[in-house]
């Protein structure tokens, strides 16, 4: 992504491994709108990561990056290489090293898949919690370790980004919001002020 000046960044539920102003950054979980200064033709390369995988790579909850953007040096401890180079192929190679490195437990991976599933599918946090045989207190907490959010919240998020992308896609406000499960276009509107501080037609402009 190349860009100029001041970046503004909405939450969208997910962590990124990125290329960022020199260094190997790891982007947290937004929970608010974040602006992000950028320089002149400042490119940045990104690798987004699966649910799950950056608690399992990076042995830290989760919810301790949220609206944060973390030096990966700061995580973990990984061999020294050459990125100015070839930035696709390192961060590519990192990824590897921290795989390889953590040997993370596939069963836990499916289970944050599937509960980013139910997220999607605005499930409710009891209906989760008894999807996936779990009590509701250790749903939050193992949502929070995972994601960065409690249940409701992903679920909330996922919601807007599915309503922003039809309403980029060319469908009316209203349309948007109604398809992806919000109660009506004003409903959309509140909640995309509370989590990118602005309107959804400021938004898609």
């Amino acid at each position: 992504m190349r860009s100029d000046g001041r970046q503004h960044v909405v939450p969208d539920g997910v962590l990124d491994l990125m290329w960022f102003q020199d260094r190997m950054v790891v982007a947290g979980p937004d929970t608010r709108a974040m602006a992000v200064e950028t320089r002149p033709g400042e490119v940045t390369w990104g690798l987004r990561l699966a649910p799950g995988v950056a608690h399992a790579l990076l042995g830290v909850p989760v919810d301790e990056l949220a609206d944060r953007r973390v030096a990966l040096s700061e995580l973990v401890a990984l061999p020294a290489r050459s990125v100015e180079a070839d930035v696709v192929s390192a961060l590519e190679q990192v990824l590897v090293d921290l795989w390889t490195r953590a040997d993370p437990d596939r069963s836990a991976l499916r289970l944050a898949a599937s509960l980013d599933r139910a997220a999607r599918a605005d499930l409710g946090v009891r209906e989760t919690a008894q999807l996936h045989d779990l009590s509701e207190r250790s749903l939050r907490r193992l949502s929070n370790r995972v994601f960065g959010y409690g249940p409701k919240s992903l679920a909330r998020i996922h919601r807007f980004q599915r309503a922003l992308h039809l309403a980029r896609s060319g469908l009316p406000l209203t349309e948007a919001a109604v398809t992806a499960g919000y109660a009506d276009q004003a409903h959309f509107t509140r909640e995309t002020k509370r989590l990118a501080g602005r309107t959804p037609a400021a938004l898609i402009a």
